[in-house]
């Protein structure tokens, strides 16, 4: 019961749904980007995911990575994938080619990424960093510091780690104590230490690269004082830096993934970005790290629910009520537990949350190549506005229904989803962190309503929600969802928004008792848009005989019975504490 890549799903949602490959070709860098090539490298992807990385998941979790002495050893097999990996060039997807990579769309590096989540999230973690490390290390690093760093990175040759929390000092980076001190061949001294470092030794690759936030001793107390600091494991001449993995932590899950203490004594460093502008440099990083763990979400979500929907349907259990004019049955006989109705509800609800997020985050993906290439100032501020406000709402939903989803999908197995041998409570364990990382929900949901909506008088989320209601009044009369819900909910919250930007006024902390809520609401709304393209695609695509209507018809049902609904009990929520605050 290894996980396996639907490339086929996958392909539908980026062909069909998004247009993706028309979008790409409007783009001079992706002009000879086609369908063909994006489902040829889906397909290879996802051979090599399935084949290769997915049959590592169950020892990376029973032996996990061992600490002994300072270093690191991965489970059995995890190097030799990982050097597979990078050999065949999937970590430089994304990367422009002349910085060693393949110059691919986003959209072709978050769906590998997530297909390696659900398949393999302990060994995930280790290139998880990649591609934030390139971005910041390109924008942001001295010549020097790109000529001898950019392209092992870009390539995945060498890892790179995020060294940003210290033992007192979680979200609130601002009170990092790590010292850097600037030496006579204007390198600098870094000491501190830094915990809950992902992959912050191991023997993956011949070199880690740190990205270590640090202050300068004159520096201001809080978030401006902090500045970024390339450290290297190992230097050009092969000395070892002062790096020290004192030890690694034990966890609920992500055994494949070691969590690390690390500390700094006199490591040589040398400064990325400008003085006091660490946070900045390393925000390139945080926000692209975001988006991954999004579709770490989707990725152990799509995991959970092929354990569950392959389990019900070879598990036979007691008789499933009969449908209306149905057959009759003996005491004796026994269903397929699928057939239950309960079993139907819990697996296409989580069947619509996956393909839902799938539309939203590959979304986000093509977006990202909106911002860096397309050649319209305004589209490229719209694309900026999208990835802005969505990035926060997927991290914080798709993680959340990762964990919760699992849940429910080990209630499918009953008592024998409580036990190792099936695997899904690994999924459960392993899924619960990525609700905490990278920015806990909680946060997400400050940032998106306090840091983002209402910073702005709410005029950007406006401009998203009028944008999904226009193109809903387009398809609504074609679309149950359509109909009933994607119109209603954007108009609904640009109400609910512009009340929350008048209250705020008298009353800022109003804002932070219903941040989670109002993120709930926006990921409902955005959930009831991606449907109504879903529904959109199916309909225009019936005559393709392959196509099976009833697969995203049954998850389009869940989706308006016991997903949707929600909506209106978060928007309650909301205006009881509006009422409250007014009075």
């Amino acid at each position: 019961m290894d996980y396996q890549a639907r490339t086929d799903d996958i392909h539908f949602i980026i062909d069909n749904v998004l247009q993706a490959p028309a979008q790409l070709q409007g783009l001079q860098n992706y002009a000879d980007i086609d369908g063909d090539l994006i489902l040829q490298g889906l397909e290879e992807s996802g051979k090599f995911v399935s084949e290769v990385v997915a049959p590592l998941n169950r020892i990376g979790d029973e032996v996990g990575a061992r600490f002994d002495a300072g270093k690191v050893t991965m489970p059995p097999g995890f190097r030799d994938a990982y050097q597979s990996f990078w050999q065949a060039g999937w970590p430089a997807l994304a990367c422009a080619t002349e910085d060693g990579g393949q110059g691919l769309p986003s959209v072709m590096e978050a769906v590998l990424y997530e297909m390696l989540s659900g398949a393999n999230h302990g060994w995930t973690m280790a290139p998880g960093l990649l591609h934030g490390a390139y971005e910041c290390i390109k924008h942001h690093a001295s010549n020097e510091l790109k000529a001898q760093y950019l392209e092992k990175v870009a390539t995945g040759e060498w890892l790179a780690t995020m060294c940003l929390t210290e033992p007192h000092a979680g979200s609130d980076l601002g009170l990092a104590r790590t010292k850097a001190i600037l030496k006579v061949d204007g390198s600098y001294a870094i000491n501190g230490t830094k915990i809950f470092i992902s992959g912050g030794e191991h023997d993956l690759t011949d070199n880690i690269v740190h990205l270590v936030l640090a202050r300068l001793p004159d520096a201001p107390p809080g978030p401006k004082g902090l500045s970024l600091f390339l450290v290297p494991k190992f230097y050009s001449d092969g000395a070892r830096s002062h790096v020290v993995c004192e030890r690694i932590e034990e966890k609920m899950g992500l055994h494949g993934s070691p969590t690390c203490v690390m500390r700094f004594d006199d490591a040589q460093g040398w400064l990325v970005g400008d003085i006091g502008r660490g946070l900045n440099a390393m925000f390139v990083m945080m926000n692209a790290a975001r988006l991954h763990v999004a579709l770490q979400g989707i990725g152990l979500l799509e995991a959970a629910w092929q354990k569950a929907d392959a389990y019900a349907n070879e598990r036979r259990q007691m008789r499933a009520p009969a449908q209306a004019g149905g057959r009759s049955k003996s005491a004796a006989e026994a269903d397929f537990i699928i057939q239950h109705p309960a079993m139907r509800r819990i697996l296409d609800t989580q069947r619509a949350w996956i393909d839902g997020g799938r539309v939203l985050a590959y979304r986000t993906a093509l977006e990202l190549d909106m911002v860096k290439h397309h050649p319209d100032a305004e589209r490229k501020k719209s694309a900026e506005r999208w990835c802005s406000l969505v990035t926060p709402v997927l991290k914080a939903a798709w993680t959340a229904q990762a964990f919760s989803g699992g849940s429910e999908c080990l209630q499918v197995f009953g008592g024998h989803g409580y036990v190792r041998e099936w695997g899904i409570e690994q999924i459960v364990r392993d899924s619960r962190v990525a609700m905490i990382y990278e920015g806990t929900n909680e946060i997400q949901g400050i940032d998106l309503l306090v840091r983002k909506v209402l910073s702005d008088g709410g005029a950007g989320m406006a401009q998203l929600l009028t944008s999904l209601e226009q193109v809903s009044e387009c398809y609504k009369n074609n679309s149950d969802i359509g109909n009933k819900y994607a119109v209603y909910m954007p108009k609904t919250l640009i109400k609910l928004t512009e009340e929350l930007v008048l209250a705020n006024r008298n009353n800022a902390e109003l804002a932070f008792w219903v941040a989670d809520d109002y993120l709930r609401a926006v990921a409902l709304t955005l959930m009831a848009w991606a449907w109504q393209q879903i529904e959109h695609a199916v309909d225009t695509d019936q005559a393709n005989s392959t196509l099976n209507t009833a697969r995203w018809q049954q998850p389009a049902q869940a989706l308006r019975h016991w997903i949707l609904p929600e909506f209106d009990m978060r928007v309650q929520i909301i205006r009881a504490r509006l009422t409250q605050s007014n009075n």
